[in-house]
């Protein structure tokens, strides 16, 4: 094997196979002819001495090997770091002292612009970028080098991460004010999983945590669930009337706040879990890159929602 005979272009070419499943598309979208793209495809593989590339069982276009998909994890890191160091530079060129990308969960969405208002207060040199997306797709920011920090509820097995905590972080059961379960009073949990719990993605991290709560109450009972896309359609779907909604509590300070939802009152809730803040492990963080941090923990949660 030669690494020193590895290129960024034959590296893109095969990226472009993995995403069109052809080298005919992939050609098209990277600009080559077909050949060229077979020849830079063959490069890799002799520098490799391996197969990254095979026809499909169907002869319907290509698919990567074992080796291939191994190949493509790298590369897609080495897009990221390029990517980042790119954005940097830039940075740099505008007058500031660097740039750091700051990722934040879906739910994190709620305070994650008034912490970057906070933190351009406290270091104005410095660029700060905010990247909101799903638990999966920020754990992918932090493995391929697109994130430099990431604000998460439960941080991941995988990359290895150094996680500090940030601050409380409720969940409870929420219902319309007009729904049987929001008397005030100790809520039936017979009466309770009669209902459907509207509920994100399996995966998430607020779906785990309300089946686990669900299954300790109800001893393993099945329930109905009517999975949404996102908080905001739930907060809609449980102001409406169509289920029971498992929320984190800083998503809905301004519907408790008003009365268009209220919170169930139940045995173990509201469920406290922790906000962390979590950067990826076996690096050598960049200089900005540990102040911001640290302006971060000094913050001591002065951002996250206040409830009563």
């Amino acid at each position: 094997m030669r690494s020193d005979a590895i290129t960024l272009r034959q590296l893109r070419a095969l990226l472009a196979v993995d995403r069109h499943g052809s080298l005919t598309a992939a050609a098209a979208e990277i600009g080559l002819t077909v050949p060229a793209i077979h020849s830079q495809v063959k490069g890799l593989e002799a520098a490799l001495d391996c197969s990254l590339v095979r026809r499909k069982s169907d002869n319907a276009g290509s698919e990567l090997t074992a080796e291939g998909r191994a190949v493509l994890d790298a590369a897609g890191r080495i897009e990221g770091i390029l990517s980042q160091c790119m954005t940097e530079v830039q940075a740099i060129a505008r007058g500031f002292n660097g740039r750091v990308t700051l990722g934040v969960v879906s739910t994190g969405k709620y305070f994650g612009p008034w912490l970057v208002k906070m933190l351009h207060q406290r270091c104005p040199e410095t660029e700060i970028a905010l990247r909101v997306g799903n638990r999966e797709t920020i754990i992918a920011g932090l493995d391929r080098g697109t994130l430099d920090l990431a604000i998460m509820g439960r941080p991941p097995r995988h990359p290895p991460v150094e996680a500090q905590a940030l601050g409380a972080h409720p969940h409870g059961l929420l219902v319309a004010p007009d729904h049987p379960l929001a008397d005030g009073g100790r809520a039936d949990i017979d009466r309770l999983l009669e209902n459907v719990f509207l509920s994100r993605e399996e995966g998430s991290g607020t779906r785990i945590l309300m089946t686990r709560y669900l299954d300790r109450i109800g001893e393993g009972r099945v329930v109905d669930f009517l999975e949404m896309d996102s908080n905001e359609t739930i907060k809609q779907a449980a102001m409406a009337g169509l289920g029971v909604a498992f929320l984190s509590l800083h998503t809905v300070t301004e519907e408790l706040a008003s009365g268009r939802l209220v919170r169930v009152n139940l045995p173990d809730l509201p469920i406290i879990r922790q906000w962390f803040l979590v950067q990826p492990a076996g690096r050598e963080a960049r200089a900005v890159v540990g102040r911001l941090r640290d302006h971060i923990l000094a913050l001591n949660g002065a951002y996250l929602p206040r409830l009563d």
